[in-house]
């Protein structure tokens, strides 16, 4: 079982953003960005495009509402997204307020952010859904 499965069962608290049947989406607790927020997968798959057609599809447009949400609640240009998938070996992209190329940058230190921190980004973010 993941970390990310963990999140999903409630077994490790999480900042959540948006949950449906086959989705889950929270706050990264390492954020390259204030609203740096994660949409993982409920089924456990490896890789971002080892995931069926139609879930990845499904998995596009359940971002897309919390995108827009980001956007409005973070001064940025657009909200970016990026599928790595290396630290965790579950499917997952990033959705990341961005205002340059840079901002997506991974191998830049990650922010410390406290528990406050990442509950206001939460309220911030849900406001906008």
């Amino acid at each position: 079982m993941t970390i990310f499965s963990k999140i999903i069962a409630g077994e490790i608290p999480s900042y959540k953003i948006a949950e449906n049947a086959n989705f889950f989406a929270f706050l990264d607790i390492f954020p390259l960005r204030e609203g740096h927020t994660l949409v993982i997968p409920k089924v456990e798959t490896d890789k971002f495009f080892d995931l069926d057609d139609n879930y990845l599809s499904e998995m596009l447009v359940f971002a897309k509402p919390i995108a827009h949400a980001i956007e409005k609640a973070f001064r940025c240009d657009r909200c970016g997204i990026s599928v790595v998938g290396i630290e965790v070996p579950h499917a997952h992209m990033h959705l990341i307020p961005v205002n340059s190329a840079n901002d997506l940058n991974f191998t830049q230190p990650k922010m410390q952010v406290s528990q406050d921190d990442l509950k206001k980004a939460q309220e911030k973010i849900l406001a906008h859904l």
